[in-house]
């Protein structure tokens, strides 16, 4: 009997480590979001990698960008965390945003590892699946 409690204890061990990433990932999307949402751009620009922070220069420029591009997530009504996945030293996390006039929107977070913890590396709208009529 000891050794099923066991062996049922090491098989849920993979799914918690598993979700450990996600997780992680999840908690600095929000703080950057958080950031964004009181006009934080010097904190949000923290959680950008190195390629990001290169590609804009300022938290000024970071500012402007998101403001301009990402509407919905400078002024979200909800957001909701979709689905996580890696891929080799990449990981990804789709966020799902609300925005003022009650449109959602799904945007791809791509994430590395940093000296500190997970950075963002990129965002990416995703196109919503087509319906047929």
């Amino acid at each position: 009997m000891r050794f099923l409690v066991l062996a049922a204890g090491l098989m849920a061990l993979p799914a918690a480590a598993q979700d450990a990433p996600g997780a992680a990932l999840r908690g600095v999307i929000s703080d950057q979001i958080d950031a964004i949402g009181v006009d934080d751009y010097a904190r949000a620009f923290t959680f950008a990698s190195p390629f990001i922070q290169g590609l804009f220069r300022t938290p000024e420029n970071f500012g402007a960008m998101v403001e301009r591009g990402y509407p919905m997530v400078a002024a979200p009504r909800s957001v909701d965390f979709g689905e996580t996945r890696a891929e080799g030293p990449l990981f990804f996390q789709d966020v799902i945003f609300e925005d003022a006039q009650g449109r959602f929107f799904t945007l791809e977070y791509e994430m590395i590892r940093g000296p500190d913890g997970f950075v963002i590396n990129g965002v990416t709208l995703k196109q919503p699946p087509e319906v047929g009529v």
